[in-house]
């Protein structure tokens, strides 16, 4: 299945066919727009000549935090996000073989068990861990026992709630008024307490 995440052909066919460019898009995806962030993987390996994870993770950090900061960045913070790349990047090889899809292939996983190799990750917290498992299961094929639940509320058929929702550029739009009223509802809220 071809995703459309990014609204760059070459972004998304490379999201597509490498696991690793998805999951350091998922990275990526905070304190910019998703498609900012899912285009960050074209970027690194336009830059670098790479995106396999035992090439990254080898990259003097100076270097790679310099192909960050090149014009248009990467990230709006390249230095930290250059270094938890890398992170991310040598915790695959340490554990998965180098290959991001190990995650979710090896042993025939269910969704609490991908849930929580996400969450081991450098970088992956509960949400973006959830968020990850959603996608992979709406968009990516992954049909593990359990993922919808553990991948929950992200994992919900119908929703526009995240990146695992987004197919179209009609759904992206769906799903930035998603994001935009809840953080209006979190403001009211907070201006209640």
């Amino acid at each position: 299945m071809a995703l459309h995440i990014t609204d760059d052909a070459d972004a998304d066919t490379l999201l597509t066919e490498n696991p690793l460019a998805l999951l350091i898009g998922m990275l990526l995806d905070q304190q910019i727009a998703m498609e900012t962030a899912f285009t960050g993987p074209l970027k690194i390996e336009q830059r670098t000549g790479a995106m396999d994870a035992a090439t990254l993770a080898a990259i003097d950090p100076e270097d790679f935090e310099a192909s960050f900061r090149q014009s248009p960045a990467v990230h709006r913070y390249p230095g930290s996000m250059a270094t938890r790349v890398q992170a991310l990047c040598r915790a695959l090889v340490e554990d998965w073989g180098g290959d991001a899809a190990e995650l979710w292939t090896r042993d025939d996983p269910d969704g609490a068990t991908v849930l929580k190799r996400l969450k081991a990750l450098p970088g992956f917290g509960d949400q973006k861990a959830r968020i990850f498992l959603a996608l992979l299961g709406k968009q990516c094929g992954f049909d593990g026992a359990g993922w919808r639940e553990a991948s929950a509320p992200y994992g919900e058929a119908g929703s526009f709630r995240s990146v695992a929702d987004i197919v179209s550029p009609d759904s992206l739009a769906k799903v930035r008024a998603f994001k935009q009223a809840a953080k209006a509802a979190a403001k009211t809220s907070a201006g209640k307490a």
